[in-house]
């Protein structure tokens, strides 16, 4: 152990030299040669740094007996000083370009494939982006369809480009669904498509009828351009296409014959521009962030079923799984009356996973009256819709969406003894304004529009049409009755 004569000396070596460690025992020895006083320690501890070899001091061994009682000496490691790496940029991960189960790179420079991916990602980007938040519920699905059938994956975006993956959708031409489907044809692929259940309205039949209607289309044509054409177009058009061109088309195959028959203006400007759009879709929607689109997906559309007895209220079945009623219209947009169809076998509804238990002691408690969607009334001599429907509440308009078989006189009162369906109202309330689905053009039916003839009053037409005058008045812009014979009316 060090000792020293004077503390100030000793202390004025350690802030000069630092060669004492902390918690070393230290003993000073008063020295004559050095004042007690603080200027004079200060400027021994000076003169101890400037002249080390003639400081005035003496080490002497240090006696046992006087340290005695004191605590033990500890020598703590001095900690060391952590080095800090310098800061690392997070890395920028690059994702893999997409991968195709179509042929999009000969195309991808392709005018109108440029000119529908500026579309997309320009003027019609916020609607893009609403659309894949939709394919994010509908993809596992149809994916899963495409897949079993061997049609590419990459097909997925042709409800896209059809309608925005809304299984509601509807054009002027009368195509209705998410795939767009004509009544005829899908009724060729095996749907249901009547007054009371539209299938195409279904996203998992109308899919799985898109599906079979692709995969004979590709192998009429050896192509899914060609067939995507003709899913567009018609493959009669098609086919009368190849045939009338088929000098012009020597030595193209396979896709490119699409592309072939483009450039002979073969077919319709719409057909032409199906395909370009197509691949546009896809080049856009599998890689939204080189596009800047900003998706958020939505959960994938998944279910459980019941199946229900026929004339049955949604708002019944609703009860009975204890969940909202727009969420079971939701899982069953082709239940198009409110109530599954009012004769025939029992109905299979799709509704929310995890909603089934407990569903048929609840539903089978519930009063018979709740769970008839319906009951039937008896016409006599006489009567007319707009009598019956103000009886129970309704508007002719109303009770007609229910009776599209009933018969009437000349004056358009009803034939008597016929059974007429009078819905509840919960149940016309979840029923959905839709156009008939027979219809295979809307605004081609002459029956939306009536001429006067000789006889005939807004009385007798109203009856006959199964609304009320002041309907009629109010649809054609009339201050009064009276009508002329050669006038055209709307009666819907």
């Amino acid at each position: 152990m060090a000792v020293f004569r004077d503390r100030a000396v000793l202390m004025g070596l350690v802030m000069a030299v630092g060669c004492i460690h902390p918690g070393t025992a230290v003993r000073a020895v008063p020295s004559p040669a050095v004042s007690a006083t603080t200027e004079r320690g200060a400027a021994a501890a000076t003169e101890v740094r400037a002249k080390s070899a003639e400081e005035d001091r003496t080490v002497e061994p240090v006696d046992p007996a006087s340290l005695q009682g004191a605590a033990p000496a500890t020598a703590e490691p001095v900690a060391a000083i952590p080095v800090l790496p310098d800061p690392v940029e997070p890395a920028v991960t690059t994702p893999p370009p997409p991968a195709w189960d179509i042929d999009v790179a000969p195309y991808e420079s392709h005018a109108r494939v440029e000119y529908f991916v500026g579309r997309f990602s320009g003027a019609m980007k916020p609607t893009f982006e609403t659309a894949l938040a939709r394919q994010s519920r509908y993809a596992p699905m149809i994916h899963a369809r495409l897949r079993a059938a061997g049609l590419p994956e990459d097909m997925i975006y042709l409800p896209l480009i059809e309608s925005w993956y809304d299984p509601n959708a509807y054009s002027r031409a009368a195509a209705v669904g998410m795939w767009q489907f004509m009544t005829t044809t899908a009724r060729g692929v095996g749907m249901r498509v009547d007054w009371w259940v539209d299938e195409r309205r279904d996203p998992v039949r109308a899919t799985e009828g898109a599906v079979a209607y692709l995969t004979e289309l590709r192998d009429d044509f050896g192509s899914v351009y060609l067939a995507a054409a003709a899913y567009n177009g018609g493959s009669g058009r098609v086919s009368r296409s190849l045939v009338k061109h088929a000098t012009a088309l020597e030595g193209r195959q396979g896709d490119d014959l699409f592309f072939a028959l483009a450039e002979q203006q073969a077919l319709r400007n719409e057909t032409s521009d199906y395909v370009p759009k197509l691949i546009a879709a896809a080049l856009v929607g599998k890689d939204p962030m080189r596009y800047d689109l900003h998706v958020a997906p939505v959960d994938p559309f998944t279910w459980d079923s019941v199946t229900v007895p026929p004339a049955t209220p949604l708002a019944a079945v609703a009860k009975g799984l204890e969940v909202p009623l727009d969420s079971l219209l939701e899982y069953n947009p082709q239940i198009l009356r409110g109530m599954t169809p009012p004769s025939g076998a029992a109905v299979w509804l799709r509704v929310p996973l995890g909603s089934t238990g407990g569903f048929l002691e609840r539903f089978t408690a519930l009063p018979e009256a709740d769970r008839t969607g319906v009951k039937r009334v008896v016409t006599r001599e006489g009567d007319y819709m707009t009598r019956i429907a103000r009886a129970h509440g309704l508007t002719a308009k109303q009770l007609n969406t229910y009776n599209p078989q009933a018969t009437r006189l000349k004056n358009g009162n009803l034939h008597a003894g016929q059974r007429i369906l009078v819905p509840r109202l919960d149940v016309v309330r979840a029923a959905r304004d839709v156009p008939d689905p027979k219809i295979e053009r809307y605004g081609s039916s002459a029956s939306s529009v009536h001429v006067v003839k000789r006889g005939e009053s807004l009385g007798v037409i109203a009856r006959r049409n199964g609304t009320s005058v002041a309907a009629l008045k109010r649809m054609n812009k009339l201050r009064s009755d009276n009508i002329r014979v050669g006038q055209r009316l709307r009666v819907r």
